[in-house]
């Protein structure tokens, strides 16, 4: 997979020339939750980082369509441990630009008022994660991921 590197300024005027993003989902989920975890880690991943799409490109007919991402986006695999590890150290470390955790009980949790409300009381360190994204500089998301295998 080839990585290329965007600028990206952020609203704190930091200004990052190599941004890579990741999202690391446990292979042994069944097919349509990986999907809803990739997809709801996407969007949280563009929430926290507009500048990952946020534009809109016109074909040679006029026809308008808005961007998915400007980066690739490599969908890994790791066990619940390894995310759970990966994203309690990316979490702590202020080189990670974006932190976006699918912990697994927010899947019995349909109304986001829900979520806000459960999310205090647990503790991400206990609690099993499907999924996560990152987003930072290439060489920290590359130390944290290097060793994972795409998810085929």
């Amino acid at each position: 997979m080839i990585f290329v590197g965007i600028r990206v300024f952020y609203q704190e005027n930091i200004v990052i020339d190599d941004l890579r993003i990741a999202i690391i989902v446990n292979p042994s989920l069944p097919l349509g939750l990986l999907a809803n975890t990739v997809a709801a880690i996407g969007i949280g991943l563009a929430a926290k980082l507009p500048e990952l799409a946020n534009q809109q490109l016109s074909d040679g007919q006029g026809i308008t369509i808005d961007v998915s991402s400007r980066l690739p986006v490599p969908i890994l695999q790791a066990d619940e441990s390894a995310i759970r590890l990966l994203m309690l150290k990316a979490a702590d470390d202020s080189r990670t630009q974006a932190t976006v955790p699918f912990p697994a009980f927010a899947r019995n949790l349909h109304q986001y008022q829900d979520y806000q409300r459960e999310f205090p009381l647990r503790t991400l360190a206990s609690e099993t994660i499907d999924g996560v994204g990152l987003a930072g500089p290439a060489k920290w998301i590359t130390s944290l991921t290097g060793s994972l295998k795409l998810l085929r």
